[in-house]
C-alpha cells in the first residue's frame, strides 16, 4: 500500500487542515475545544480515560516483514508481531476516521539535535492537545536537515487518541481481552514503511515512546548507539551519561546545578558525540517537591499567560480553583507533565556535546549486597547494560521485606526492539574508541536489605557521583568482588571507606552471603532465560553474576 499517496490525498482534499500552526494557536485551540483546562499558574491540564493513564504494552505491536524480521529480537516479551495486512486495515480506518473530522492538525518536527541524523517526523492528529505535546517534545526541523541520513526517509505518525477500533472487525487480529472481547486500541509501528499509528490510546507517552522505539531501531545500522539516559556537561565541556530505571535517582542526580543539562531521557551517541533526541521533558508528577526538584517544579508551575505557557499536566488531581494536588494518586500514580527544555534554567541550548568521558549505571539494590560504587571493565559494562537491573519494592506500608528483582535490558526494554548484540557491541566499541569510564552506582540499601538496612544517603551518593565525574576514582586502588565480578574502590573522597564494601556494613555476615548468592542466582537465571539462545559473546556472559 502506498501510505504517502493516501496521506497526501487526505491533506490536499480535506476542507480544514491546521498545517504547522503556531504554538500559541495550538494552545488556544486545545483550550477552546474543551480538551484542556487552564491551571492556576497558566499550564494546561487534561484527563484521559482510565485505559489511557499509562502505556498499553500488550497493545503495542511491531509489523513483521519477512525481509527485516531477523533484525528484531522476537524472544523479548516487549516485541509483539503484527501482520502487514492488519496494519493496512488499521491505516485505512485511521484515514477514514480523519476524513470525518471537522479539522485535523499536521506538525512537521524532527528527532535528534544532530542534523547529520535528525529524523524528520510528521505527526497527524485530530487533537490540538496532542499537537501541543508534539511541539513540546519533538524538535524543530534543524538547519542542514538535507544532510541527514534520514532526509529522504521521513517518518509519519497518525494519532487518533479518542476514537476506538471496531472490536468485531479485529477479532482474531488484535489482543483478546479477559472478557473475551477484542482490544479496541493499538499502538503499531512499521519500521520498513516508516509509519506508526496510535489509535484509541490518549496517553501522550504513546506518541513519545513510539518515536523513541523508531530511533532505537534505525540508529544502530548507522553505527549510532541510542540510549535511554540523561546527559549533562561540565564547565570543562566534558559530558556524562546516566542510565537507570525508575526509582534509582536518575532525574535527581542528573539535575546538577554545576553541569548543563543536555537532555533527561533519550540520546544518540554517534561519531560526532552525544545528541538529545527531544525538545522537552515528560516528567512524573506524583509527590513532586519544589525543594527537591526546583527546576522541574518551576518549569511546570511558573506563572505565565496560558498562551505563552504550554506546559501540559496529564491526569493529575486539580481543584476548582485550578490548584494541582501532586500527592493525590486516585486517578493514577503515573500523572505526568510535558514542557520544553527551554523552561529550565541550566540547559545547553544546542542539546549536543562531545563524546562522554563518564557513564554511570544507576541501580537501587534493595538486597543491600551491591557496593555503593564499582568500576566496570568493557565486558562488565556490556553485561550490566544488557541486564538493566534494579529492585522493585512491593510496598513500604505492609512491611514487605523481600523486594523483587527487575531486569530491563538497556534500561529501557520495551523500546529497544533490535537483537541485543546490536546494542552491547556498539557500547563496547565506543567505550574502547573514546576511553570512557563506566561506573555502577548503587543508590539502594546498605547495612542490610530493605526492612533491615537503610537507604543510601543521597549526599553520599552525590559525593560518589562527583568522584566518578571528576576522575578521582581513576586514582584509587580496587578490590575484586568475585561473585558479582565487580571492581570495588578501597577509597573515595569524602566517603567513609567502611561502607564501600557492602559486607562491612552488615552485622550478620552469613545473612549477607545468603542474600548475595540469591541475587547472583537471579542474575544467572534471568540471563539464561532472556539471552541463553541469543549468541551473547562468552567474554560478556562470563561477567554475569552467578556465572
Amino acid at each position: 500500500m502506498d501510505f504517502q499517496k493516501h496521506i497526501n490525498e487526505l491533506i490536499s482534499t480535506h476542507p480544514i487542515v491546521q498545517m504547522n500552526m503556531s504554538r500559541e494557536l495550538l494552545i488556544y485551540n486545545a483550550v477552546s475545544k474543551g480538551k484542556a483546562l487552564i491551571t492556576e499558574k497558566g499550564a494546561l491540564a487534561t484527563w484521559t480515560p482510565i485505559e489511557s493513564t499509562g502505556r498499553s504494552p500488550k497493545d503495542t505491536l511491531i509489523v513483521k516483514h519477512p525481509e527485516s524480521a531477523h533484525k528484531i529480537d522476537w524472544h523479548s516479551p516487549s516485541n509483539r508481531p503484527m501482520e502487514p495486512q492488519v496494519f493496512d486495515m488499521i491505516f485505512e480506518d485511521a484515514i477514514r476516521t480523519l476524513r470525518t473530522k471537522k479539522s485535523f492538525y499536521v506538525n512537521d518536527r524532527a528527532l535528534g539535535a544532530d542534523p547529520s541524523y535528525a529524523l524528520p517526523v510528521r505527526v497527524i492528529t485530530d487533537k490540538a492537545f496532542t499537537s501541543v505535546f508534539v511541539d513540546n517534545m519533538f524538535r524543530p526541523v534543524p538547519k542542514g536537515i538535507e544532510q541527514s541520513i534520514f532526509y529522504k526517509k521521513p517518518f509519519t505518525v497518525i494519532a487518533i487518541p479518542y476514537n476506538k477500533l471496531d472490536q468485531a472487525k479485529y477479532a482474531g487480529k488484535l489482543r483478546k481481552l479477559p472478557d473475551g472481547k477484542t482490544s479496541d486500541m493499538v499502538i503499531a509501528v512499521d519500521f520498513d514503511r516508516s509509519i506508526g499509528i496510535v489509535f484509541g490510546s490518549a496517553y501522550l507517552g504513546s506518541v513519545k515512546k513510539l518515536m523513541f522505539t523508531v530511533m532505537n531501531y534505525y540508529l544502530p545500522e548507522h553505527g549510532i548507539l541510542p540510549l535511554h539516559c540523561s546527559a549533562n556537561e561540565g564547565p570543562d565541556g566534558r559530558s556524562a551519561l546516566m542510565l537507570g530505571l525508575s526509582g534509582t535517582g536518575k532525574t535527581t542526580l542528573s539535575a546538577d546545578p554545576e553541569r548543563a543539562l543536555i537532555g533527561d531521557d533519550e540520546h544518540g551517541w554517534s561519531d560526532n558525540g552525544i545528541a538529545n533526541f527531544e525538545n522537552g521533558i515528560y516528567a512524573k508528577l506524583i509527590n513532586l517537591r519544589k525543594e527537591k526538584e526546583p527546576e522541574i517544579y518551576n518549569a511546570i508551575f511558573h506563572e505565565a499567560d496560558y498562551l505563552q505557557h504550554g506546559a501540559l499536566i496529564e491526569n493529575c488531581m486539580m481543584y476548582p480553583d485550578g490548584v494541582i494536588d501532586l500527592d493525590d494518586e486516585r486517578l493514577t500514580p503515573n500523572s505526568r507533565a510535558s514542557f520544553p527544555l527551554s523552561f529550565l534554567t541550566n540547559v545547553k541550548k544546542s542539546a549536543v556535546s562531545g563524546h562522554p568521558t563518564t557513564i554511570i549505571f544507576l541501580t537501587a539494590d534493595a538486597n543491600g549486597v551491591l557496593p555503593p560504587v564499582a568500576k566496570l571493565t568493557r565486558e562488565q559494562a556490556m553485561l550490566w547494560f544488557l541486564m538493566g537491573y534494579t529492585s522493585k519494592l512491593a510496598g513500604t506500608e505492609t512491611g514487605v521485606k523481600d523486594p523483587s528483582s527487575t531486569f530491563s535490558r538497556f534500561f529501557g526494554e520495551p523500546f529497544m526492539p533490535r537483537n541485543p548484540n546490536d546494542y552491547i557491541e556498539l557500547l563496547g566499541k565506543k567505550m574502547e574508541e573514546h576511553g570512557v569510564s563506566v561506573y555502577l552506582v548503587n543508590t539502594g540499601w546498605s547495612g542490610g536489605p530493605y526492612g533491615t538496612g537503610h537507604r543510601m544517603d543521597i549526599n553520599i551518593t552525590r559525593k560518589i557521583v562527583s568522584s566518578c565525574l571528576n576522575g578521582s576514582l581513576e586514582k584509587v586502588k580496587y578490590v575484586k568482588d568475585e561473585q558479582f565480578h565487580l571492581e570495588i574502590p578501597e577509597s573515595c573522597p569524602g566517603v567513609d571507606p567502611n561502607i564501600l564494601n557492602p559486607i562491612n556494613t552488615w552485622e550478620n555476615k552469613a545473612a549477607f552471603h545468603y542474600r548475595a548468592e540469591k541475587l547472583a542466582e537471579e542474575f544467572s537465571n534471568q540471563f539464561d532465560a532472556a539471552y541463553g539462545l541469543r549468541n551473547i559473546p562468552e567474554s560478556v556472559k562470563s561477567q554475569c553474576p552467578g556465572k
